[in-house]
């Protein structure tokens, strides 16, 4: 039987071959998914809430200028998918010291190595990381985690009579020591599955962690589904994590335990080596999944179709009324219209002619970093980015990934255009010449 990738791609091949499209051939592509995803263990109302959203946005409204509504259906597949997995790509916001995190899920899912990697990749990051064993049930569980972290600096914890007295000791002793991140094993087997449940809810209101991680095995199916439900109730789910994402064809099961707890994915598990684990990235997932070769210039295509820079929208810029998000959003939506030094030379404004060339090439370089930037800022920090010391420049730029250097190259740049605009508030006039842009 063919995989659910295949499957997928299969039933857009055969869409986009389709002499016409109507309903009849939009009806068909959305029988063809349901049946790929129901292959795929998703399910059966996460699948029929796909197809009603894809049913209802394929003949709504008209289509962007220049768009078939072939191309158009395809995108709105695309959307719903990735809509469905979250939209944006993960991220780490470790916004307190220690951030706790405690990590559960059933024997077998790979929850012990999946821990080793996250406390490896967030040490990459910068962040001291220590990890507490608090599996009392399974024999070796510390062992192969001193053995997987072993040269790695990061301290493996592992002391007291119960489950609730080691984690405590070890978040207090880690806490002492000035960790940025603790992350707690917890068991994934006991005598019955109502004993593991109350053990993780007495660890949860006894700990108080920042965050529940729950580590699913991508080949498990629906089940994923039901496992989540219940460690859910027991200890509400912050975020989750799909191991052997590399050896599964049938990953759809992680679906249901979206649907189930609302929790979305941080991490997939690529491989067995401490390296082989990564952020989620939605579409890019979705991307794999149907084939992203040739689906990625549609979709640029339909993006730049839509972006739309209207005059009332530059007035309120040139009013100064913008924050820091919105100064990025925008350099964003423009960017995909053409270079910005030709976008900006098309604005009649007193004084653009001075902005530096240097620090045009540095905005066209870096815009997607900024955006990742002000991803990683607190919502005061993007109303009132004056408030940023060394401190809060420091934890932004490890939540994003980059240097603090790029953070401080953000905020000269928002600052020398807020300046470019206080001089262009004094000729209101101008504005007419704006009309071009859109």
């Amino acid at each position: 039987m063919p995989s659910f990738p295949e499957m997928l791609r299969s039933a857009l091949s055969k869409f986009r071959s389709a002499a016409t499209v109507d309903r009849r051939t939009v009806e068909e592509l959305i029988r063809d998914i349901q049946r790929a995803l129901l292959i795929a263990d998703v399910n059966v109302e996460l699948v029929k809430r796909i197809s009603d959203r894809i049913r209802e946005r394929a003949f709504l409204g008209e289509l962007p200028p220049g768009i078939s509504r072939r191309d158009y259906v395809i995108k709105v597949v695309y959307d719903e998918l990735v809509r469905l997995l979250g939209e944006k790509p993960a991220e780490i916001r470790i916004n307190k010291r220690p951030y706790v995190i405690m990590a559960v899920g059933i024997q077998g899912t790979g929850k012990t190595t999946s821990i080793a990697k996250i406390a490896y990749y967030l040490k990459k990051m910068g962040y001291r990381v220590a990890v507490i064993c608090a599996d009392t049930y399974r024999p070796g569980a510390y062992e192969q985690l001193k053995q997987l972290l072993d040269g790695r600096d990061i301290p493996v914890f592992h002391e007291g009579s119960d489950v609730v007295e080691i984690a405590r000791n070890g978040v207090r002793r880690f806490s002492e020591e000035g960790y940025d991140v603790i992350l707690i094993d917890t068991a994934g087997r006991h005598k019955s599955q109502e004993d593991l449940m109350r053990e993780m809810r007495v660890l949860q209101e006894s700990i108080k962690p920042d965050e529940v991680m729950l580590i699913i095995d991508a080949t498990i199916g629906q089940a994923a589904g039901e496992h989540a439900r219940a460690f859910h109730q027991a200890a509400p789910i912050g975020s989750i994590v799909l191991t052997k994402m590399d050896t599964s064809a049938r990953g759809g099961g992680a679906l249901s335990a979206i649907a189930e707890t609302g929790a979305k994915i941080k991490f997939i598990g690529t491989g067995e080596k401490l390296e082989d684990i990564e952020l989620f990235n939605p579409k890019g997932y979705v991307g794999r999944l149907l084939g992203i070769g040739d689906l990625e210039g549609l979709l640029e295509r339909i993006r730049l179709a839509e972006v739309e820079v209207s005059e009332e929208r530059v007035k309120k810029m040139l009013r100064g009324e913008f924050t820091l998000e919105e100064f990025v959003k925008q350099l964003r939506e423009v960017r995909k219209m053409g270079p910005l030094s030709k976008l900006l030379s098309r604005l009649p404004l007193p004084g653009l002619p001075d902005i530096p060339q240097d620090a045009l090439k540095e905005a066209e370089e870096k815009i997607e970093k900024w955006w990742a930037i002000i991803q990683s800022m607190t919502p005061e920090e993007r109303r009132d980015p004056d408030i940023l010391d060394a401190s809060r420049v420091r934890r932004i730029a490890r939540g994003a990934g980059v240097s603090e250097g790029d953070v401080k190259a953000l905020l000269r740049q928002y600052k020398l255009t807020r300046k470019l605009i206080k001089r262009a508030k004094k000729a209101p006039h101008k504005l007419a010449g704006l009309r071009g842009l859109g």
